[in-house]
Order: structure tokens, then C-alpha cells, then sequence
């Protein structure tokens, strides 16, 4: 089911459940917030969590402070929120792959987002784009395909590190058509563009923003998106689903706004009140349009469920690929 389907079948019980429980939570906040973000500024995952930052910051009368802590697929930042107070003080705008990967990709620390953190609300969906080096001679997925299947050694592709959304749209890629690619994780996405520009692999998916310039400029060539429907940005380029002849196939993900366990949930469900509205606001929809985001604003029961649904989506793959990291 794709996710705007689950959203909506979750909605009337998110609903009855928000009705049924306090929404606001008088004490909250007692001070400035702090916004982690675990990648670079500049970045999709930055600018919506300075957008969110700024009309929360408005709407509460209370500063909304952005830091960046990247590192370890996010989970620097990801980690920091969990050891913070669980007051609502301290929030997180993670990629869902926190939570559905990195789980079983992260073992040997002591942090474990879906057990340390509480999903206040999915902020935002975004899909990836493929792209390949013009030296690679392909301009559309049947061609990288029939030559993945030629090659007499197996081509490789870039991501910006092991069980990023770029590694797991690939191999939904490579599981969809039974071909064979060698992976090679970068330390982030910025060196996975270049690697691609320089050609040292063959394609990658990446962030639209960042490679479409280099679409345009002839630099590398647009394959697909994977989510369900086509980017706004690049409407010409046909999404996995059409490509593989595969309708309803979406490789979407999401940027979830979290917060320590035991936050109460009167909190909770007051952030999820101001999440919902500001995902709302036309503005706001229409910035996050411009970065190949769109804007969601879940409740907390649906950020949940949805992220139920996704671990048990990826586990076998995470599995099957033997990911595993320090």
C-alpha cells in the first residue's frame, strides 16, 4: 500500500484517538526548543526542518533552534534526542530509515530509535531520482538493465552510505529485475554525486535537488524517480513503477519529527496539533514543493503504524544484503 493509501486508512481511527485524549499541554514548552537534524545544512532534510522550525518558533513563542549532527546514517542526531530530557525540549526530524533500518544495520551501540524515541508525526515524504554518468551509455532503466545483465562484471552504483534511502531504492531496483550491481557507500551523499559526476560508478539514486542541475547541464542522465508519482521538479522523467511496468510500485520515504521516550503525551499530542497545522499552510507545502518534499503532517498513531509497516517492508531486504556496521 502506498503511503498516502495507509495514511488514509489510518485517518479516522488517528482521529477518534486525538478526540478521545488531552491535545494540549499547558506547561509545554518551558523553554527554547532544539531541532536535530542529522545531516548538513543545505540539505532537503535541513531546509524542512528550518521551515518547520521557523512557523513552530512563531506559533509557540518560544526560539526553535536548528542543529546539525551528522553522522552514522543519522543516528548521531537521532541518538542525541533519545539521552535528551523527555520534556519535549529536545526534537528530532529523521529520514525513516532511523527507525526501519538502521535498527539492524547499528547493533553494537546502545541506541535503538525504534525503542529510545517516540514518532510524533511523519513531517514529510521524498522520493529519490536515477541517474547515471552519460559514459555509461544508458537513458532509461530497460537499458540499464539489459546492460547490468551483459556485463561481464558487475556495475556499480554509489550511495551515500550503507541502508541510506539511495542503497534501498537501488535494490528495490536490482530485486525487481533480477540483476546483479556492486554497491559502493559513500560517507554521505555530496561524494556519492561526485563519485557518479566523475564517473567512478555508474548511477546512483539520489536526491533530486542535488543532481537535477547536473540533469540539466547534460552532466548526468535522469532514469527515474521512485516514488509512485512523478517529482514535481522533473515531471518528464518517468517514475520505477512506470519503468518496470510495475504499477503501485512506490520507493518513497519520509522525514519523521520525534522525540525522547517518555515524553508525555500530552506533549506529544500538542506537537502533533501544531505539526498537523503548519503542513497545512500553503506556503509551506509550496517551499517543501520546491526540494521534491511534499508536505504531510501526520498524527502520531499514523507516523507509528506507518513505520510499523516499513520495518517489516525492509527488514528482509537489510537481512538478505547482510548490512552491518559500527
Amino acid at each position: 500500500m502506498t503511503f498516502p493509501r495507509l495514511l488514509g486508512a489510518l485517518g479516522s481511527a488517528a482521529m477518534i484517538a486525538l478526540a478521545a485524549g488531552p491535545v494540549h499541554a499547558q506547561s509545554w514548552p518551558t523553554k527554547p526548543i532544539r531541532l536535530l537534524v542529522g545531516s548538513p545544512p543545505g540539505g532537503p532534510s535541513d531546509i524542512t526542518a528550518r521551515t518547520f522550525a521557523d512557523q513552530l518558533g512563531k506559533r509557540i513563542g518560544q526560539p526553535v533552534v536548528v542543529e546539525n549532527r551528522p553522522g552514522a546514517g543519522n543516528n548521531l542526531a537521532a541518538g542525541a534526542a533519545a539521552r535528551a530530557d523527555a520534556d519535549g525540549t529536545t526534537l528530532v526530524l529523521s529520514p525513516d530509515t532511523v527507525l526501519t533500518v538502521n535498527p539492524l544495520v547499528y547493533t553494537t551501540g546502545d541506541f535503538n530509535a525504534a525503542r529510545d524515541l517516540v514518532n510524533i508525526s511523519v513531517i514529510a515524504s521524498f522520493s529519490q531520482m536515477l541517474v547515471c554518468n552519460p559514459s555509461a551509455g544508458v537513458r532509461s532503466v530497460a537499458e540499464l538493465v539489459a546492460k547490468a545483465k551483459a556485463a561481464s562484471s558487475p556495475l556499480m552504483y554509489a550511495s551515500g552510505g550503507p541502508g541510506v534511502p539511495g542503497h534501498l531504492a537501488t535494490e528495490m531496483l536490482l530485486e525487481q529485475t533480477k540483476v546483479r550491481m556492486e554497491h559502493v557507500p559513500y560517507r554521505g551523499p555530496a561524494p556519492a554525486t561526485q563519485a557518479v559526476l566523475g564517473g567512478e560508478v555508474a548511477c546512483g539514486f539520489l536526491a533530486t535537488p542535488t543532481v537535477l542541475p547536473h540533469v540539466k547541464s547534460g552532466r548526468l542522465v535522469a532514469l527515474a524517480v521512485s516514488s509512485e508519482s512523478p517529482s514535481a521538479l522533473a515531471p518528464d522523467v518517468p517514475t520505477l513503477a512506470k519503468a518496470l511496468n510495475q504499477p503501485g510500485l512506490d520507493v518513497s520515504f519520509r522525514l519523521v519529527l520525534q522525540a525522547a521516550k517518555g515524553t508525555p503525551a500530552p506533549v506529544v499530542a500538542e506537537i502533533e496539533k501544531h505539526a498537523a497545522e503548519i503542513m497545512k499552510q500553503p506556503e509551506v507545502r509550496e517551499r517543501l514543493k520546491n526540494y521534491d518534499l511534499t508536505a504531510v503532517g501526520s498524527s502520531s498513531a499514523q507516523a507509528q503504524q506507518v513505520m510499523n509497516a516499513e520495518m517489516k517492508r525492509w527488514e528482509p531486504v537489510v537481512k538478505r544484503l547482510g548490512l552491518k556496521t559500527e
